[in-house]
């Protein structure tokens, strides 16, 4: 019997999405980007780090609207990845199943979830899975990185793919973050979502994972029209770049001064 694989262009809301988001590269985040998602990490080779959450209006400074909260980057840190920032940095680069999660600054792409619709106050395009809804991870698939729909009870069986909607609690729950998309370069690395943590402690193979309230704050927070985007960097290579690539000023990631101590020289 024949398998077959449905694009995910296939789908008008997506392709509006994408066409929507897909915005001239720029090094750094986007002009048109006022929301902005940032994660930091204490070294490359952390698992461990914080994420927070900035808005501005267009061509304003960046402001603080909710965070720190922690989060779990891959298992083995981080590796400078494809998206609006970093295709030319010098440095270890992702590649597929390394363990890293992908380091510069991405686009965000569409939620996927196994309810009906997103959490109440959420508006943003959505897709509810089913066990037809997988993600390609195949570098040898002309669907590597992309989210296809395939007939389960005749799936591929040529081609390595994750599963979208899989039972498993962590998945409940996926917002894509688009690395390497445009187009998707083979073996660069795949399927890299926010996703909810399956334990404190347990790093993932390059998506960012964090409790399940934070990860619903930040869908129900996420607007299209403002375009968001998603930064992720080390401490100093983000100390390096902040100004170049248009992000918030380091001065937002220090704890505020406690009353009656002295002010610290800048």
């Amino acid at each position: 019997m024949r398998s077959f694989l449905v694009p995910i262009s296939r789908y008008p809301a997506l392709f509006l999405l994408i066409m929507a988001c897909g915005y001239a590269q720029a090094d750094g985040v986007p002009a048109d980007c006022t929301q902005l998602i940032v994660g930091m990490s204490p070294t490359w080779n952390s698992m461990r780090g914080e994420m927070r959450l900035f808005e501005r209006a267009r061509g304003g400074d960046w402001s603080a609207v909710a965070g720190p909260f922690p989060v779990l980057f891959g298992k083995n840190g981080l590796a400078w990845g494809i998206g609006l920032a970093a295709q030319n940095e010098p440095g270890l680069r992702k590649r597929e199943r390394d363990g890293r999660a992908p380091a510069g600054v991405f686009e965000m792409g569409q939620v996927f979830g196994y309810e009906a619709r997103l959490p109440a106050g959420g508006d943003y395009p959505y897709h509810q899975v089913t066990e037809a809804d997988i993600w390609s991870d195949d570098p040898r698939s002309p669907n590597y990185n992309r989210h296809i729909v395939i007939d389960p009870k005749n799936p591929p069986d040529n081609y390595t793919h994750e599963k979208m909607r899989s039972g498993d609690f962590a998945y409940h729950w996926l917002v894509e973050i688009r690395h390497n998309s445009d187009p998707p370069v083979p073996g660069a690395g795949s399927a890299i979502f926010f996703h909810i943590r399956r334990g404190v402690n347990r790093a993932t193979t390059g998506c960012t994972t964090m409790a399940q309230d934070n990860l619903v704050k930040l869908i129900t927070w996420l607007r299209a029209k403002r375009h968001p985007c998603y930064a992720l960097l080390p401490s100093d290579e983000y100390d390096k770049k902040w100004r170049s690539w248009n992000l918030p000023s380091p001065d937002a990631f220090r704890p505020p001064p406690q009353p009656g101590s002295p002010s610290l020289p800048r």
